[in-house]
């Protein structure tokens, strides 16, 4: 795999104006168009910082001859799309996903619309370090800017041309996270016959995934009060829900829903599954009992994606939420959520019911703050620990050490048949991992 540094497994993240600024992101652009001959779309979610970022990259594309094209504040999964169907050179999305207010983040995709792959994230960053000067045009030759002002109704008309079932009479609350499905998550329920309420999409700014959204879903099962939730994430590729009594339903569910679903219909391609290794334990053992196959990858929904076009699946995920379906393009959250209701209408059963088909194993994650998150793989005596562990738990839970792609953090977690047992294999590694690489 080639190395990247600027890169990590979801684009380029900091804190904005700190550690993405806006010359790095007229940079970064500048490299991009180098290699490209546009037009490019440049969406965002509504974090204060984004126009900011939007006006920098825009400026880069065009100093190096490369048209712009705006799509305002939008799903990234729309980015996706809007970039096949444009034939856009590249679709870029501003946005730091779940991540606090005074972060941002950037993410590049394709022509095919999915992101950018490891080798070619790693020619940017290395065309990028370069510096100036960069391929600069003047007089006619300078790129143009424009506005694509229907962008949200494009993608809210594209998912509603997939729809298989009316959703009247279902009555769903949907939490946007204050973030960029705002507009398109309730249009898309309303035009599709649902029946909605809607919280936190009134983003100013700085209040994104505060309190709410995929990562906080406590105020959407209050407000859900006996009704199906769903909860987006700050650019909404994720989608986490919560049922009728109030209880979660993570990715891993979702997928498991989904799954069930498709083999039922013979829609599950050569019954096969794609997950990463954080699914639940509680996920293979109910795809084991339906007869369908799981293929394995590392954490990130582009990993995901790369199997599943690999072996030609057609459901993937991740237990945050990302899901992927039939069109082999990107996690898109609102799209996710809009497939949820239309299992919903067609079985007639309620999303509480819909759950059983998995039963999770408790699981325990801790995020350990690290000096040097590379150092973990040299670090034996975690390993070895890591190794004692799996033998003492066999086929009754796992174990699960990995360095964070985006932050210096070591993520620890496991999973066994109870709660106490999970916390006591996590708590000897943890305190390991503090002593060796805090």
């Amino acid at each position: 795999m080639a190395e990247r540094q600027l890169f990590g497994t979801d684009g380029v993240r900091g804190r904005a104006n700190v550690d993405l600024t806006p010359e790095i992101a007229f940079g970064m652009a500048a490299a991009a168009g180098e290699s490209g001959d546009g037009p490019v779309i440049i969406g965002r979610d509504t974090r204060r910082s984004g126009p900011m970022l939007a006006a920098s990259l825009q400026a880069g594309f065009n100093s190096v001859g490369v048209d712009t094209v705006d799509l305002g504040i939008i799903p990234v999964g729309a980015v996706s799309r809007l970039t096949r169907d444009t034939g856009s050179t590249y679709g870029v999305m501003i946005s730091a996903s779940h991540n606090p207010a005074e972060d941002n983040g950037i993410k590049f995709f394709g022509r095919d619309g999915s992101k950018l792959s490891d080798e070619r994230e790693a020619a940017l960053e290395k065309r990028f370090s370069q510096g100036p000067p960069w391929d600069r045009t003047e007089g006619a030759m300078v790129g143009m800017h424009s506005t694509m002002t229907d962008s949200v109704d494009r993608y809210v008309r594209y998912l509603l041309d997939m729809k298989q079932y009316s959703l009247r009479g279902i009555e769903i609350t949907l939490d946007c996270a204050n973030g960029a499905a705002f507009l398109a998550g309730p249009r898309l329920f309303e035009d599709a016959g649902a029946n909605i309420e809607v919280i936190h999409a009134e983003p100013d700014g700085m209040n994104i995934n505060a309190e709410c959204g995929a990562t906080d879903v406590a105020s959407l099962a209050e407000a859900a009060a006996g009704k199906p939730g769903f909860a987006f994430d700050g650019d909404a590729d994720r989608l986490i829900a919560v049922d009728e009594d109030g209880q979660t339903i993570n990715g891993d569910v979702i997928l498991a829903i989904f799954a069930n679903h498709m083999k039922q219909r013979g829609e599950l391609k050569k019954d096969l599954v794609v997950a990463t290794v954080m699914s639940n334990l509680g996920f293979h053992k109910a795809m084991k009992q339906i007869g369908v196959s799981v293929l394995e990858t590392a954490v990130g929904d582009r990993y995901v994606l790369e199997e599943m076009r690999k072996s030609r699946a057609v459901l993937g995920g991740e237990q945050s939420g990302h899901i992927i379906l039939e069109d082999r393009a990107t996690g898109d959250g609102v799209r996710s959520a809009h497939r949820l209701a239309e299992v919903m209408a067609a079985t007639g059963r309620e999303l509480r019911e819909l759950r059983t088909v998995m039963t999770e194993f408790p699981q325990v994650l801790v995020n350990v703050p690290v000096r040097d998150r590379e150092m973990l793989p040299k670090a034996k005596a975690i390993w070895r620990a890591v190794g004692t562990a799996e033998q003492k738990l066999g086929d009754r839970g796992r174990i699960l050490v990995r360095a964070s792609g985006t932050e210096s953090l070591v993520r620890v977690m496991a999973e066994a048949e109870t709660q106490s047992m999970a916390e006591d294999v996590v708590g000897d590694i943890v305190t390991l991992v503090e002593a060796t690489l805090g």
